[in-house]
């Protein structure tokens, strides 16, 4: 039986509906942190936690792209394919469990940070598509950027 090989887009633009579904992702979280920002802290709690919880979920499943495209290298996974993985699967899972509070905020920016440093070199390396290059760190600034506000804004008050 053959085995179709996968050959990637020779093209380094990012196809439309990956912008879209790439940007859609985080409106969530820049909105939720603006809403919440904007109503004020007591007021704006609930948002607050939605959108850490939001956050969360959003690296667990940027772990799972991150596990989807190692699929996709002949002779399987490596292990540094592997330990980004579960590096960002426990970011995110960690911040899931943790009390919507600092260090759940800081378990998110080291998630995100970690996609926007390391997702330019797989795509350098074939270990992913090539727009992701230029995809993530644009992409991820907005989740850094929006749970650094939080984050801020904890540090400023007493709790």
């Amino acid at each position: 039986m053959q085995v179709a090989q996968y050959e990637e887009d020779a093209q380094d633009h990012t196809p439309a509906e990956s912008l879209l579904l790439a940007y859609a992702a985080m409106l969530p979280i820049a909105s939720g942190t603006a809403a919440s920002l904007a109503l004020g802290r007591e007021r704006g709690a609930a948002l607050e936690v939605s959108t850490i919880r939001f956050a969360g979920a959003v690296l667990c499943f940027l772990a799972g792209v991150r596990r989807g495209l190692s699929f996709r290298q002949s002779g399987g996974p490596t292990v540094g394919q592997l330990g980004v993985m579960f590096s960002t699967f426990s970011l995110g899972s960690g911040a899931l469990l943790l009390p919507p509070r600092k260090p759940a905020l800081l378990l998110l920016l080291s998630g995100f940070g970690l996609l926007a440093l390391l997702d330019p070199e797989a795509a350098r390396t074939h270990q992913a598509p090539r727009f992701f290059a230029r995809l993530r760190p644009v992409q991820m600034v907005i989740p850094i950027a929006s749970l650094a506000a939080l984050f801020f804004r904890r540090s400023k008050t007493v709790k």
